[in-house]
């Protein structure tokens, strides 16, 4: 009997509970947990925050009820995944509305992200001894958790990240090249985003708060990691490619610069692009349709594995990428209100 139908169906249900979820949640949210403009802000009213209760939710329910069918197998890798992004999600809830010193909030996801990167079956480079290879996944896995967080600045913004990346880590499930698994969790992801998607658009309703980034950040390191050991290491690259330039060539001009790169700011690419003349619409599109033609790169790389065809999508995607960067730091003339989606 096929498989596909366990990843097929928990995307319409997960989609269905994100957004009966968050429904039932706004009036809460909209009671205690307004985020509220400030300097570094790309809203100017007060915002409702907290969407990632119902998104982290609504993905580990539907993927853990999933989960238990027969064809899926073992559940331990999903328990300590779903335990993982359920102690970021309740650190990110206090964060929202209490906000934490640095150390410890980093702390937690240190050991968080530790302990998911120790009980990973397989090596992704069998060369290096693995304590190295350990080590350096948890520093990766931190530092992506962190930068999806870093990146959740604007509307539809994690939405135009994580529906392109997990749409196609479902393709290549179903297609064969990802376990079963995490084939589901992606696909659980998907409809979760999907679901808190019409809540988020420009002009936004709803944010999704440090509550869903920074769980959305590690079960997104988690599926890219599940494609690198499956042998997808150029596609687990070239995926998320946006995000990690963006965030990291921003790290790394602030920490030039001797700013407190830990402490909110707004400069990032995509941050300076609605400055620049963008509307918001305009930046999370470019970003959508370069991250869409990311991932059929990706999946060209899984379907046709070679290394000269993993060097040229690397270089195509490095190219794309650095063009709309480019774009976003170039002042324009369209949009030069730069309203769309911020108020």
């Amino acid at each position: 009997m096929t498989t596909a139908w366990i990843p097929l169906l928990s995307v319409p249900l997960a989609a269905a509970l994100s957004a009966g979820l968050i429904v039932r949640l706004m009036p809460l949210l909209r009671r205690y947990a307004l985020a509220r403009p400030n300097a570094r802000s790309s809203h100017t009213v007060p915002t409702p925050q907290g969407g990632g209760i119902a998104v982290v939710t609504a993905l580990i329910t539907v993927s853990g009820l999933l989960a238990g069918a027969p064809e899926v197998g073992p559940r331990e890798a999903w328990t300590w995944l779903a335990g993982g992004a359920l102690a970021l999600a309740v650190l990110g809830a206090v964060d929202d509305l209490r906000p934490l010193p640095a150390l410890p909030r980093l702390a937690v996801q240190l050991l968080v992200v530790g302990l998911l990167v120790w009980r990973l079956d397989g090596r992704l480079v069998p060369e290096v001894p693995l304590w190295l290879e350990r080590g350096v996944a948890t520093l990766a896995g931190l530092w992506f958790v962190n930068l999806v967080n870093f990146m959740d600045g604007l509307d539809w913004m994690t939405v135009a990240e994580i529906v392109p990346v997990s749409g196609a880590l479902v393709l290549l499930g179903l297609a064969g090249a990802l376990p079963l698994l995490p084939t589901l969790v992606a696909a659980a992801l998907l409809g979760a985003m999907l679901g808190f998607a019409p809540f988020n658009r420009p002009v936004a309703g709803l944010f999704l708060g440090d509550v869903g980034s920074l769980p959305l950040g590690l079960v997104t390191a988690w599926l890219l990691c599940q494609l690198a050991l499956a042998g997808g290491l150029a596609a687990a690259i070239l995926l998320p490619l946006v995000y990690l330039a963006d965030a990291s060539l921003t790290l790394a001009a602030r920490a030039a610069r001797g700013e407190r790169v830990w402490e909110a700011h707004r400069g990032h690419f995509y941050q300076r692009a609605t400055v620049n003349g963008l509307t918001v619409r305009g930046v999370v599109g470019r970003v959508f349709g370069v991250n869409c033609a990311l991932a059929g790169l990706a999946v060209g790389t899984v379907f046709l594995p070679s290394w000269p065809v993993s060097l040229v999508a690397l270089a195509l995607g490095a190219a794309l990428v650095a063009g709309l960067l480019r774009r976003f730091g170039r002042r324009g003339v369209e949009g030069a209100q730069a309203a769309g989606g911020i108020r």
